[in-house]
């Protein structure tokens, strides 16, 4: 009875850790373009990240840009409709994001509408928000 009690206990402890590791769900919504809220950021291009975004719902295209209030993660557009349109970004851009701010598993981030680049203005989404890469 006693190695009963013994293996119950040992499985009850080994429940408990397993089931606090395990991190709280959180909302799986992502954010939406909110076109009201549309402002600009300016920063330089540290990186770019190409990753499935439950945002695009695709293999993403994104920038890791260096603004004067920090990093921040800037979701351009469905990488295949970058390589369609022939664009692409490099380390050292300096570019100007229109957008929606948004935060994002944790972390701050821009929703691209628009992102001048020198001369060269590229526009993802309409003026209401809508991607460009839906029909």
């Amino acid at each position: 009875m006693k190695k009963v009690n013994y293996i119950v206990a040992a499985a009850t402890v080994i429940l408990i850790v397993v089931f606090s590791a395990i991190e709280p769900r959180r909302d799986k919504t992502p954010p939406t373009y909110n076109a009201a809220a549309e402002t600009s950021l300016t920063g330089v291009v540290q990186e770019t990240k190409e990753f499935y975004c439950p945002l695009a719902d695709d293999q993403g295209m994104h920038l890791l840009l260096r603004t004067a209030q920090g990093n921040v993660l800037v979701h351009v557009a469905p990488a295949r409709f970058l390589r369609s349109q022939g664009i692409h970004f490099n380390p050292q851009d300096q570019v100007e994001v229109i957008g929606t701010r948004v935060r994002f598993q944790g972390q701050d981030a821009m929703l691209a509408r628009e992102i001048t680049r020198g001369s060269e203005v590229l526009i993802f989404r309409d003026h209401q928000g809508h991607p460009l890469w839906t029909p």
